[in-house]
């Protein structure tokens, strides 16, 4: 069957009206698959590109089941718990929640770390349905006993592989063990590593599985390129390439959140607005950075990994990637955060010596080789067809970027990410 309509799903009135308060008429793939397999009350394992609307594909479903089943009456306890891996998802998935739910009748609550519990534990006390967190922030609640799941009838896993990237697996598990062995659970992902398929074993029941694209394969409307340059000339790079004001809102990302904070401190030498966001920011750092990003205060967002999957900001032209990621899944989600909404978008990378072995197994992953601009290093450009390459033109046009094969380097030399303090500074 296909559903060309919100409106042939046969969700709640309060609902729809919510949809259409959006404008939101016709589901998009994600969506049109999954909505229906939730409401006839299978597990599923969705796996679909950044960007293609997967919270409305879990939220929309909850929200009708619970509404029809919420009473009013009696004390409230948490019957959906949706985990992320930041903060700055965990919040935009309450918007999303927030503004679909907002003519029902049902609470929620937003968990993270790195704020103060009380205003948390407050409305956890009240009594909530739905409790939507980062794994580290709410493990610290259950252990405090400040909150109860023995009632969940909802669990959902949202950018599942980023979380187990992270290192939140262990909380995972102990955060899925008190909770009721019969309920629905959903997992959802913009890639599919053995580590995640193992996870989807262990908490759900018969999935569906919903796939509606190549397995971390880039949105085909990105733009992409690659400049080979030493580390040193990145700055004098990335200033001259923002010399073109036609690049009005850019987001730069980088590996550590030192260079973050190097990047955006030399762009604002060079008269260019900048913030800088990362994990060892204060939250209301990190809002206060969205805020002027969104608003157009701020031309320039320089940001680690922690925000490749928590910003949702329209009309982002461009993403650079001022250093390469050293896990290429990475990479996919990153330039995610461009080309939204239908739009077009440009990806720029920056590659010095030290990452070439990135960005082998980045063209590995996604099938297909970097547009080149300027010189290739000779040893690479043997790699394809003995002949050192060169492209010109300016990295920040628009232009059709044809795929020219991929690369199956070995990944050699690479530093393993530290998860512990990954997660830690996510949640």
């Amino acid at each position: 069957m296909t559903i060309s309509n919100f409106s042939e799903l046969g969700l709640a009135d309060p609902i729809q009206r919510a949809l259409k308060d959006r404008e939101h008429v016709t589901p998009t793939p994600i969506q049109a698959r999954a909505i229906p397999e939730l409401l006839n009350g299978r597990d599923v394992l969705g796996i679909a590109q950044t960007g293609t609307g997967k919270t409305a594909a879990f939220a929309l479903p909850i929200l009708h089941k619970l509404s029809r089943k919420h009473d009013g009456h009696g004390p409230r306890y948490p019957r959906a718990l949706i985990l992320a891996p930041t903060r700055e998802l965990a919040a935009q998935i309450g918007e999303e929640f927030r503004i679909y739910g907002k003519h029902l009748h049902l609470r929620q609550t937003v968990i993270f770390g790195g704020v103060g519990q009380r205003p948390q534990v407050n409305a956890l006390s009240r009594g909530v349905d739905i409790v939507i967190a980062t794994p580290g922030r709410l493990l610290d609640l259950l252990n405090q006993r400040k909150l109860r799941l023995d009632v969940v009838e909802f669990l959902v896993l949202d950018e599942a592989d980023r979380m187990l990237d992270m290192g939140f697996i262990r909380d995972i598990r102990k955060i899925i063990a008190p909770l009721p062995k019969e309920r629905q659970s959903l997992l959802f992902s913009a890639t599919m590593p053995g580590d995640i398929a193992h996870l989807a074993g262990e908490m759900l029941v018969k999935p569906v599985r919903v796939e509606v694209a190549p397995q971390s394969t880039p949105i085909e409307r990105i733009t992409q390129s690659v400049h080979h340059t030493p580390a040193g000339d990145k700055v004098a790079l990335l200033t001259n390439i923002l010399g073109d004001k036609s690049l009005s809102r850019v987001l730069v990302f980088t590996r550590t959140k030192h260079r973050a904070n190097r990047v955006a401190e030399q762009l604002g030498k060079r008269g260019i607005t900048a913030d800088a966001i990362h994990g060892n920011k204060s939250q209301g750092a990190r809002q206060q950075a969205l805020k002027r990003f969104k608003s157009g205060d701020v031309r320039v967002l320089v940001a680690t990994d922690i925000a490749a999957r928590g910003i949702d900001v329209d009309g982002v032209s461009h993403v650079i990637n001022y250093e390469l990621p050293n896990e290429p899944a990475s990479y996919v989600h990153r330039i995610g955060r461009t080309a939204r909404a239908g739009a077009d978008g440009v990806a720029v990378s920056f590659c010095d010596p030290a990452e070439r072995a990135y960005l082998r197994d980045i063209e590995r992953l996604i099938g297909a080789k970097l547009t080149v601009i300027g010189d290739e290093p000779p040893a690479m450009a043997r790699e394809g067809n003995g002949k050192p390459k060169k492209s010109g033109g300016r990295t920040w046009q628009k232009r059709n970027n044809q795929p020219r094969g991929a690369t199956g380097a070995r990944r050699r030399g690479r530093p393993t990410p530290n998860r512990g303090r990954a997660a830690q500074a996510a949640s």
